[in-house]
């Protein structure tokens, strides 16, 4: 039996081209759950499949006592009723929108414009992007725009989100501080977090739970120290590499 308020997934579901077939029976337990695995190993094609983004061909994804797929029983319900907060790799923000207003668009419409806008700010607020409330995307900086789409993400009071390795193009210095910020926004809001990365020291840092898929297959699953080794050898190897790495950048 799943614990209260997990991820379950079972999904069967062949790749496009053929490459093989991602089969999965995985729990990822409230707190934030990282996705490990080399490129290419299904961690995107199973991310999509929990948003509601690809139908897998047999599949049951259910968060806590809410199912949202279930093929057997003909259940499927729509990505935007999950209330799934997805980050993509690319980021995905609205070219033509202020980061307010990226902020304001995955807040539920049935509130009033000044609630939406008032959980948008706070939002901006916690990744400290404030000051880009009123500019556009293409102004920028990398490590900005990555804040605001975090802050457009937890905006929305979603049940859950996932990262699509969306700090793989900052140095090592900026992707730690990054998901320090994840970790401490997905405790005190709440919020599972499941997300992917083939980055180990990443990984490490973030993680209270880690699932390892090769080629679409679990390998392991557990605590990061059952999985990736003993947690405070773990840790300050990871502080190292990412310190010399931050150095040599």
């Amino acid at each position: 039996m799943p614990p209260e308020g997990s991820l379950s997934v079972r999904a069967r579901h062949v790749l496009p081209g053929g490459a093989f077939t991602l089969e999965v029976d995985l729990t990822a337990p409230r707190g934030v759950t990282i996705l490990f695995g080399p490129s290419g190993a299904g961690k995107s094609t199973l991310l999509s499949i929990v948003a509601g983004l690809t139908r897998p061909a047999e599949g049951l994804v259910s968060l806590g006592d809410e199912t949202w797929l279930d093929t057997t029983k003909g259940v499927v319900v729509a990505p935007e009723a999950r209330r799934v907060a997805y980050v993509f790799q690319s980021l995905a923000l609205f070219p033509h929108m202020t980061a307010l207003q990226n902020a304001v668009f995955g807040v539920d419409a049935r509130l009033k414009r000044r609630e939406r806008e008032e959980r948008a700010k706070a939002s901006l607020a916690r990744f400290r992007v404030s000051h880009l409330s009123g500019r556009k995307p293409k102004t920028y900086s990398g490590g900005e725009a990555q804040r605001v789409a975090l802050a457009r993400a937890f905006a929305m009071s979603p049940k859950l989100v996932l990262l699509d390795e969306p700090f793989s193009a900052l140095d090592a210095e900026l992707r730690y501080e990054f998901v320090a910020e994840v970790k401490a926004a997905s405790r005190e809001l709440g919020v599972p977090v499941l997300h992917v990365t083939h980055d180990r020291a990443e990984a490490r840092v973030l993680a209270d739970h880690v699932i390892c898929i090769d080629r679409g297959k679990v390998v392991s699953s557990g605590s990061p120290e059952i999985v990736l080794g003993d947690r405070e050898t773990a840790r300050r190897t990871a502080e190292r590499d990412l310190g010399r790495n931050a150095t040599e950048a």
